[in-house]
């Protein structure tokens, strides 16, 4: 895939995001297919190695999101998506979060379901992708529980960076990017440029949470290095944990946090200024460079 159509397609996330590095090994049940502006998506019902039935959508080989079906239905399956729920651990006031990247909705689902009041707006930029998670991953069912909790989650079919372009300055808590494609990074989202709307869009404290994935069964994080290093041009606090679901993955996942306030995170990957590597710039290609021959056993940042 070109990366011109990985950035149309994932602007604002049509969730082919990180959850790509998924990899379920069963049979497949009660098939669907859906027709997008990324090509074809199948939806389909299996079981984990938990034996717990799993609702996904897929493009080719890449899983775009997941949901559990029966009780569960609103926990999302795969450790990055339960990741980003540590946004309420930095800042537990939180209340104002915009999504950049819809998918299956996994990550807006549990904030529905388990933060009472807080108002979510998530920009998803194909209609078929939300029409999919309406009738397959529950997203009404969200939203009603949202507003029954005194909160709300809205949807915004429109490219995640127009939608960053709009929002009011201090205007929002948290912005989650789950817009990253590990094979073909979506730069659109992870320039300077784009992450200097986030910073304004993001009241004092507020915190950026994006999705970074590796490359080549996790031996390539060039993007990874890339992204943070950028990151640190517009915030003075940058911190890596890992989000990597150890059963299901076939690359690492990797968290991503930025603040002008500071984090703290106790699982926090330390790194030093060998491992920052391109700042991306919206005029700039991406060029990565060789990934270090170590992998995160790096001397901590002073």
């Amino acid at each position: 895939m070109r990366d011109g159509l990985v950035t149309r397609c994932a602007l604002a996330g049509a969730a082919l995001a990180a959850a790509g590095a998924v990899a379920l090994r069963v049979r497949a049940l009660d098939p669907h297919l859906v027709r997008g502006r990324c090509g074809l998506a199948l939806v389909y019902t299996m079981r984990d190695d938990a034996g717990e039935r799993v609702r996904v959508m897929r493009t080719g080989r890449v899983f775009q999101s997941a949901t559990y079906l029966g009780e569960r239905r609103m926990e999302p399956p795969f450790a990055y998506y339960r990741a980003f729920a540590r946004v309420f651990d930095l800042r537990p006031d939180a209340h104002r979060l915009l999504v950049v990247g819809g998918g299956g909705f996994a990550f807006p689902k549990l904030v529905a379901a388990g933060h009472p009041g807080v108002r979510t707006e998530v920009a998803e930029i194909d209609p078929a992708v939300i029409r999919a998670a309406r009738r397959w991953f529950f997203l009404d069912e969200a939203v009603a529980r949202a507003r029954a909790a005194g909160g709300d989650l809205t949807v915004v079919c429109d490219d995640g960076r127009s939608v960053l372009e709009r929002a009011e300055p201090a205007s929002l808590d948290a912005v989650v990017l789950d817009a990253f494609v590990g094979a073909e990074p979506v730069r659109r989202l992870a320039t300077v440029e784009a992450l200097r709307l986030v910073r304004r869009a993001l009241a004092p404290g507020g915190v950026c949470l994006a999705n970074v994935v590796s490359r080549s069964g996790g031996a390539d994080v060039g993007f990874l290095r890339s992204f943070v290093a950028t990151a640190l041009t517009v915030f003075p606090h940058v911190e890596v944990a890992p989000a990597t679901d150890e059963r299901h993955a076939e690359e690492d996942n990797y968290l991503v946090v930025a603040s002008t306030g500071p984090l703290g995170l106790a699982d926090a990957i330390p790194f030093d200024a060998d491992f920052l590597g391109e700042v991306l710039l919206d005029a700039s290609s991406f060029s990565p460079g060789p990934a270090p021959a170590r992998r995160f056993t790096l001397s901590k940042r002073s």
